[in-house]
């Protein structure tokens, strides 16, 4: 697992904003695509098949493309339709989790124990 100090994970936040923003946008058009797409899966069976189903299957790769490269970084993703990563980092000599999220100015201001989650965010 690769560890980041607060500066390495602030210098990474403008390089992949925009990949965090795509991959927002793209889960966005797959929901509104999610009946069609279980439509489809239903009648497989008869062919299936639905209109933007190559447009759906492109996204896919898209966004499992991205999460790879995310994770190849060493960046955890949470939640992808709100940009939510973590970094994994050493506070006072455990590994504890620096959080951001689309939605915030690029630095990080949150960090949080591995187990609790966003819900038990601290500021830094």
């Amino acid at each position: 697992m690769k560890l980041f100090s607060l500066a390495e994970a602030n210098e990474i936040i403008p390089v992949i904003r925009p990949k965090l923003d795509r991959l927002k946008q793209l889960s966005a058009r797959l929901g509104d695509l999610r009946e069609d797409a279980r439509a489809a899966a239903a009648a497989s069976h008869m062919g299936g098949g639905m209109p933007a189903g190559p447009a759906y299957v492109t996204m896919l790769s898209e966004i499992g493309a991205i999460i790879d490269e995310l994770a190849e970084i060493g960046i955890q993703l949470k939640d992808h339709s709100r940009g939510l990563i973590d970094f994994p980092s050493l506070r006072e000599g455990r590994v504890v989790l620096l959080c951001w999220q689309l939605r915030e100015p690029e630095k990080i201001e949150w960090w949080h124990e591995t187990q609790a989650g966003f819900a038990g965010r601290q500021h830094i």
